[in-house]
């Protein structure tokens, strides 16, 4: 079981959420933190423990199926499959959409981005903006992204702490400012941006948008961008969110459980959104705070998990 470094982002919409929740003072706005990253430039290492420093690479080649599972490490080999973000948003992200599968291999890269939102505690006001509130076509849509009215045939919701939001590929969406979230997705950062409210980077130029990706990407049709319906039970996981990339459950705990792995075949991630907690499995423990997370390998068979208090986790793994 290991815990890894954060990585930060400073971004020109980024706030102070992270900062605060990390115990850290900084001047720079911070937008997201990758909590665990096998992205080239962003590569997670250990934070403490025998295996100190080593990469999430490093650990998959050397440990290979016992991390990632038999079925994980036939299909994915060498490549950690998930990204775990925390993203703070004092200002409005970009309108956006990822690419599926299909056609980012059509461009060269091997994954497209199915993503999942679990919202922490956030500003009052805080909203989410996700998918078309109509069907609407390629010409309605240029015309309503020259006119900047593109916003006005987009879902908005209002969102509250515990709230799950599903983004498959294809699906535009936009995190609105005053959100802190968690975001689960498959390993890669392909963002086609569609509007992005005139703003200026550090040289003043506007940022760049990339349209014609955006309606090789897009998916018209209209969504009704509502959470994912789920009601928390007392130290039994709940399932949320079910897909090939990745499945995740909400886990609300407040005396310790035993949670058996021995025919998962999957790593597990714990990623702790509110409370603390200790884990334990037969070789390694490790202590979890809200924000922080824990990678258990496919080798381990259970884990115990022992709140100190109450304890909100969500628990992410790969289902075949």
């Amino acid at each position: 079981m290991w815990k890894f470094k954060p990585i930060y982002k400073p971004t020109i919409w980024g706030g102070y959420k992270i900062a605060r929740l990390k115990r850290f003072e900084s001047d720079e706005r911070i937008g997201e933190c990758w909590a665990l990253s096998g992205i080239d430039g962003r590569v997670s290492a250990v934070e403490g423990g025998c295996d100190d420093g080593l990469s999430i690479r490093q650990l998959i080649d050397r440990d290979g199926a016992a991390l990632l599972g038999k079925k994980n490490f036939k299909r994915f080999g060498d490549t950690f499959p998930l990204l775990i973000k925390l993203i703070d948003a004092s200002d409005t992200l970009s309108v956006q959409v990822h690419p599926d599968d299909e056609m980012a291999q059509r461009r060269g890269l091997p994954y497209g981005k199915t993503e999942m939102w679990y919202v922490l505690p956030s500003d009052e006001e805080a909203q989410l903006t996700i998918g078309f509130n109509a069907d609407m076509s390629r010409e309605q849509f240029l015309d309503m992204v020259a006119s900047g009215n593109i916003e006005s045939a987009l879902n908005r919701r209002r969102v509250a702490p515990g709230d799950v939001y599903l983004i498959p590929p294809g699906t535009v969406h936009a995190i609105g400012q005053g959100c802190f979230l968690v975001e689960i997705q498959q390993t890669s950062d392909e963002t086609y941006r569609i509007y992005d409210y005139k703003r200026r980077d550090d040289s003043g130029n506007e940022r760049e948008l990339h349209l014609g990706l955006a309606l090789e990407a897009l998916d018209f049709s209209r969504c009704d961008g509502q959470p994912v319906p789920y009601t928390a039970r007392p130290d039994i996981p709940v399932n949320v969110v079910r897909t090939p990339y990745f499945s995740t459950n909400v886990l609300t705990i407040d005396e310790p459980i035993l949670r058996d792995y021995s025919e998962c075949d999957s790593f597990v991630i714990i990623i702790a959104t509110a409370g603390k907690a200790e884990l334990a499995t037969d070789t390694a423990h490790a202590e979890l705070r809200m924000g922080e997370l824990a990678l258990i390998p496919a080798s381990s068979d259970n884990v115990t998990i022992t709140p100190d208090g109450d304890f909100t986790a969500l628990e992410v793994y790969i289902k075949q």
